[in-house]
């Protein structure tokens, strides 16, 4: 689940980690009143206007702007508020905005010029360990930085037994060349950083930039953070930040119906029972000269209104021409997959996109020859070699 940066910047703080100061604000007047209460709190004079939508690149689409007075505050927020903004990480079309962050400006003049860092927690596949990434290039496509000079990329990683210890902390801050107050500063920013990651069951905190000020400070301008879904049971309060708006409305009413459902660019939906199973359906429509529309798992009860559920959340995508179901009979039993399947064809009406069935497993035979005998328009398999041939013969 991902989480807005006013969000993100608040459990932040929560955890002792230093941020920008910002208030969120979803009306132009309710910009300016923002930027008035954040004067008063903070005494910053300017005001930084930030999109508040779940993509990278917002300041690349004209999503971040530098307001100097509240009537650029105003202009802007109404600029912002309502557009449909379009970054590297959206599509075509972009994402609305609904709201957005009037942020304190930090980059203030004082003795030193201020310094932009990247610094990201992840979890290290390869090792089954926490990971520290970081940079001196703050502020960049972290991506462009690995490609171009990748021997400005840190990493430290973390032993998840003893966690974060002081001298790797302090190795994090000497590696971004700092010393004297930003040195201690970055120290604690960097180890509070690990704990918000561990205490709140993230999969990626990543702040860009990190910011050493003019005063010394360090503190977090941006925050882009995602939690583990299958830790929230353990955070309620974070649940509740979710904002279904920001999310892929077919992935959410899919959810909301129990099934594990992940929309993807091909033109062939899958059906299929088990993750496992799932992923190697798609494998076979790659191979058949297709490309999957869908991942859709089921899960071991494909009765008649489950599949029936499956059967409208595939075809509410326009670019599905076929769709194959895949079903393993093992907690199941076949024949009355294959009937669930009838019964759902039936009460739909006529479905204009061919339907490939594959069952395989406990009464597999009597579900075949249910559905050769449906007088439907409904291709049935056994083996995965001949549901990939019948995949390509309706391609074609």
């Amino acid at each position: 689940m991902n989480l807005h940066e006013y969000q993100g910047k608040e459990l932040l703080s929560s955890f002792g980690v230093r941020i920008q100061r910002g208030i969120v604000a979803q009306s132009a007047k309710g910009a300016v009143e923002a930027a008035k209460q954040l004067t008063a709190e903070t005494g910053t004079s300017w005001h930084v206007i930030k999109a508040q939508v779940h993509a990278g690149g917002r300041g690349k689409g004209g999503g971040v702007k530098l307001a100097k007075n509240l009537q650029e505050v105003e202009e802007l927020a109404g600029n912002i508020i309502g557009m449909n903004l379009v970054t590297p990480q959206t599509s075509a079309e972009g994402k609305k905005v609904h709201q957005v962050l009037i942020a304190e400006d930090v980059y203030y003049p004082g003795d030193n010029e201020p310094e932009e860092y990247y610094i990201s927690v992840l979890l290290n596949r390869s090792t089954g360990r926490n990971m520290i990434m970081y940079s001196t290039e703050g502020g960049m496509d972290i991506e462009q930085v690995a490609e171009e000079t990748p021997h400005l990329i840190f990493t430290e990683e973390i032993d998840p037994v003893l966690g974060i210890l002081p001298f790797q902390a302090r190795r994090v801050a000497f590696n971004l060349g700092l010393s004297g107050t930003a040195f201690k500063e970055m120290t604690k920013f960097v180890t509070a950083l690990y704990t918000a990651y561990v205490k709140s069951d993230a999969s990626l905190f990543e702040i860009n930039p990190v910011l050493k000020t003019s005063d010394d400070k360090i503190l977090a301008v941006d925050s882009k953070v995602t939690l583990d879904d299958n830790a929230l049971y353990r955070h309620r309060d974070l649940a509740q930040l979710r904002d279904l708006r920001e999310e892929n409305p077919i992935e959410v009413e899919a959810g909301a119906l129990g099934l594990n459902y992940v929309d993807l660019d091909g033109n062939v939906g899958c059906m299929v029972n088990g993750a496992g199973l799932a992923m190697a359906t798609m494998d076979l429509i790659k191979q058949a000269g297709g490309e999957p529309a869908n991942f859709l798992d089921v899960g071991g009860t494909a009765d008649a209104a489950r599949v029936e559920a499956a059967f409208n959340i595939i075809l509410k995508d326009p670019n599905v021409k076929a769709i194959l179901i895949n079903i393993f009979g093992g907690i199941v039993r076949c024949d009355r997959v294959a009937q669930g399947v009838i019964d759902a064809y039936k009460n739909m009406g006529n479905i204009n996109v061919p339907i490939i069935v594959r069952l395989q497993g406990t009464n597999a035979d009597i579900a075949k020859d249910l559905i050769d005998n449906s007088g439907l328009d409904v291709l049935s398999a056994t083996e995965f070699q001949e549901a990939a041939d019948k995949v390509q013969q309706v391609l074609s």
